[in-house]
């Protein structure tokens, strides 16, 4: 499109402009043949946002709209996991406009989230908070994130004053209540923290990862409940990422048909899922006492992450099992070779030197 407008040279910049959107309809149009602006994808409705807006970047609507698909798209970019990309959005959408309130909250919400967040960081996004609380007293999801910036600094006490304040703005607000829940985890008191998950569920019952984290404290007191909270997150979010938790407890609490069924089901819908593939040998390994067929399982799963040093030393376990002392040692130093520091194959590795 552009070799088209530096062939014409336009010196009237509204002809251009006109001439730039005549040009984006016609490009969509064939595209999507029949396709109106509600029938197309967050990522179709960014693109022509950010067409018309470079067309007329003098005019506030179009910059309006551009910035709102950016917020939309980021944050289902966020959802999916694609945390990268989202704060390319959000820091696109806080330069164009930093006084725009959803741009700024994505800002600082996906900025106070991300896994490589550093202290600054946080300090920023509580920053950004403060300014859009001034702005807006009674924004539930402003509020908690302040919170949330507050726990993560240690200061427990400022952070319960703030979600103590959305809660009375809006007694059902779901994520108030999770975020009290993972302090008190945090803090070692989990009943208190049961007790939250256990109102963030009622208010939302679709909140699958409510019934994960409550699965996750029951599980830790060998409570096997765990396992109903897990089939309930199944239930409510099929993935296989969802199914490991269930599928674990099953183990742990001594169902290992169960939870071989589960791990399998997990392989058919995502062949690689390596984690499936190490607990299935380890299942075969040590419940059904069946060596190969752990092994096959075993090099099945570093042949989907070949740095995954857990498969490496139960694979050495395995060996070891045979008295083939000889491939034990080669799979624990592949596993101490990505991570030097993993006790278990260390130890092994030094009990075998003297045996050999």
């Amino acid at each position: 499109m552009n070799h088209i407008f530096n062939y014409l040279c336009f010196k009237n910049t509204y002809a251009m402009n006109y001439l730039f959107l005549l040009c984006l309809l016609v490009l969509f149009g064939c595209q999507s043949p029949g396709k109106d602006k509600n029938s197309m994808s967050l990522k179709e409705k960014l693109q022509l946002a950010q067409a018309e807006y470079n067309a007329d970047k003098s005019n506030p609507d179009l910059k309006k709209d551009y910035i709102a698909s950016l917020v939309s798209y980021g944050d289902s970019l966020k959802k999916a996991g694609d945390i990268t990309n989202a704060f390319r959005k959000a820091a696109d959408a806080f330069k164009l406009d930093s006084t725009n309130y959803d741009a700024r909250l994505f800002y600082a919400d996906v900025l106070n989230n991300r896994p490589s967040r550093s202290f600054e960081d946080i300090a920023a996004a509580q920053r950004h908070y403060k300014w859009l609380i001034k702005k807006k007293p009674k924004s539930t999801q402003a509020l908690v994130g302040m919170a949330s910036t507050f726990a993560q600094q240690m200061n427990f006490e400022q952070a319960f004053q703030y979600l103590n304040q959305a809660l009375r703005i809006d007694p059902k607000f779901r994520d108030a209540y999770v975020m009290k829940g993972s302090i008190y985890r945090f803090m070692g008191k989990p009943e208190l923290a049961k007790s939250s998950y256990e109102t963030a569920v009622q208010q939302d019952p679709t909140f699958y990862e409510g019934y994960l984290m409550l699965g996750a404290l029951y599980e830790a007191e060998s409570n096997p409940i765990a396992i109903e909270y897990y089939r309930t997150a199944v239930q409510l979010k099929p993935k296989p990422e969802v199914m490991f938790s269930l599928a674990y407890a099953y183990q742990v609490f001594e169902q290992p048909g169960r939870a071989m069924s589960l791990y399998r089901r997990m392989i058919k819908l995502d062949t690689g899922y390596y984690q499936a593939l190490n607990q299935i040998g380890v299942i075969k390994q040590y419940n059904y006492k069946q060596l190969d067929s752990a092994i096959y399982y075993y090099e099945s799963a570093i042949k989907s992450k070949e740095d995954f040093v857990e498969a490496w030393h139960n694979l050495g376990m395995c060996y070891e099992e045979k008295k083939d002392l000889t491939r034990a040692m080669q799979s624990y130093a592949k596993a101490l070779k990505y991570n030097p520091d993993f006790a278990l194959s260390r130890q092994r590795a030094d009990v075998l030197k003297y045996e050999r």
